[in-house]
């Protein structure tokens, strides 16, 4: 059986943000050229907004924003006027996939085949390319709308207390980027002198960048300040940052810290990378893979138990790490969550919200998103609020207004109990003097267990007063229950 075990998960180093634009250096220049118009002058300042403390990020639940495939139209206007929406889920963070032009040299196609070379003008057409292809950091994709859309994103973000950050893509270029045709040497080469894309991958549409060049360094650094300090964004999501060198993030983030505090996600699993004030959440990959296994029964919580173990040895007091079970990656390549999770999805989900941590919602889960959305060319999510709606709405006023789901650096605690059982996961998490208590089903099978508890309760999700008397209980297959003391 489960031993018991304590644990804290604290999340986020306390920064602050104000939208106030500053004068940048030179080098921005040609960056800076997209304010140009009068119309970029005549623009109203940017909503103001508190600044992202840790009492704010206790709450924290991010959502990844697929602005091509959010809507029909695939623009920042159709994804602004939802905003308010996100809001009801109780999101603090709109994390936006890439919203820099992309690269139409070697330019992917469904299937992985370069667009070029496909002969039928109408498919070909379709082809946009890959996100993560980027050929401008300073510039908006035409795709989503004008810098003005995007900063009337950002305005109506800030106006409804949530926060805006960029992915960035420090690993690679696409292979339009001004950098391959005047600066050759901020790219990796290949014995014979030719560029080559990032060794090890697929990438065949992005080139690989040299982070021996000092000067590529500084020129990646000034593109991300741009986006700070002249378009008023709170931080970044850094694609593949465990492969960039961590002594270029103990360059950057310091830099940009600098100009304002800033919120960074990692996505890698390392915990060097969050040490020392650098990021601030990484990817809880090891956690994610757990929960489609044990979705498929092929891990148990014996391996949760493990596995909640280890975060204790790997990570500091003060790391925290995203939990989900879908985003874009996953939902693209992997299948969807009812593909990798089938009955046991509803549990899976809300179980990301229970633990500690930061969850995490992709465009169309809330929507019960069943298909997987192409990657390289335009698809939609569906827009009907069901079932899934519904349950993330629950959990996103509970993570926001119950203290005991508290992920920062004044986390609730969490502590796991024994059952009688071994495919019932019973914990709890409590602080000042609230307390929720989970008990679930993790099998494909209805299980009974002594309920060992005493006294009255809420049931969260079915909304009712619930009794129990050190009585055997049989829940569903995948079945749960959240707790709330009475």
């Amino acid at each position: 059986m489960r031993k018991s075990i304590m644990f804290l998960m604290v999340v986020f180093a306390v920064f602050a943000c104000k939208n106030k634009k500053t004068e940048e250096s030179k080098s921005q220049t040609e960056g800076a050229e997209i304010e140009s118009t009068s119309e970029a002058q005549d623009e109203a300042a940017l909503a103001e907004i508190k600044p992202i403390n840790n009492a704010v990020l206790e709450q924290g639940i991010i959502y990844e924003a697929n602005i091509r495939q959010y809507s029909p139209e695939g623009t920042f206007k159709a994804f602004t006027k939802d905003i308010p929406e996100l809001k009801q889920l109780g999101v603090k963070i709109i994390w936006l996939m890439p919203v820099f032009p992309i690269s139409q040299t070697k330019r992917k196609a469904t299937g992985g085949e370069f667009a070029s070379l496909i002969k039928d003008e109408v498919r070909r057409n379709k082809m946009l390319g890959s996100y993560y292809a980027v050929s401008d950091f300073t510039k908006i994709n035409p795709e989503f709308g004008t810098i003005i859309d995007f900063r009337n994103l950002i305005n109506e973000a800030h106006k409804n207390g949530i926060y805006v950050i960029l992915d960035w893509v420090a690993n690679h270029t696409g292979w339009d980027h001004k950098w391959l045709k005047i600066q050759p040497d901020y790219y990796t080469h290949d014995d014979k002198g030719h560029v080559v894309h990032p060794e090890g991958t697929d990438w065949t549409d992005v080139a690989d960048l040299n982070y021996d060049n000092k000067e590529m360094r500084k020129a990646m650094i000034a593109d991300m300040s741009y986006w700070i300090t002249e378009e008023g964004i709170d931080g970044f999501r850094c694609d593949v940052a465990g492969s960039v060198p961590t002594d270029f993030w103990q360059e950057a983030i310091p830099q940009l810290r600098s100009k304002k505090e800033v919120f960074m996600l990692a996505e890698a699993w390392e915990p060097e990378l969050l040490k020392d004030n650098l990021f601030d959440m990484a990817y809880a990959w090891d956690g994610h893979h757990l929960l489609n296994d044990m979705a498929q029964e092929e891990k148990s919580l014996k391996d949760w138990d493990a596995y909640a173990t280890k975060l204790v040895s790997d990570y500091e007091k003060d790391d925290m790490l995203m939990n989900f079970v879908t985003n874009h990656d996953e939902n693209s390549w992997n299948g969807t969550i009812q593909e990798r999770m089938g009955d046991a999805s509803e549990l899976m989900t809300v179980f990301s919200y229970m633990i500690p941590g930061m969850p995490l919602i992709y465009s169309g889960q809330e929507y019960n998103l069943s298909h997987r959305l192409k990657f390289f060319e335009k698809d939609t999510i569906p827009k009907t609020k069901g079932s899934m709606w519904k349950v993330l709405k629950k959990m996103g006023i509970l993570k926001n207004t119950n203290v005991a789901l508290n992920g920062g650096k004044s986390s609730a605690s969490y502590l796991i109990f024994e059952t009688n059982n071994e495919n019932v996961l019973k914990y709890t998490r409590s602080k000042n003097g609230e307390k929720l208590t989970f008990v679930a089903n993790f099998s494909s099978k209805p299980q009974t267990f002594k309920m060992t508890d005493k006294g009255k309760f809420l049931d969260y999700m079915a909304n009712k007063e619930i009794f129990f008397n050190n009585e055997d209980i049989t829940l569903a297959p995948w079945g749960y229950k959240i707790l709330v003391d009475l």
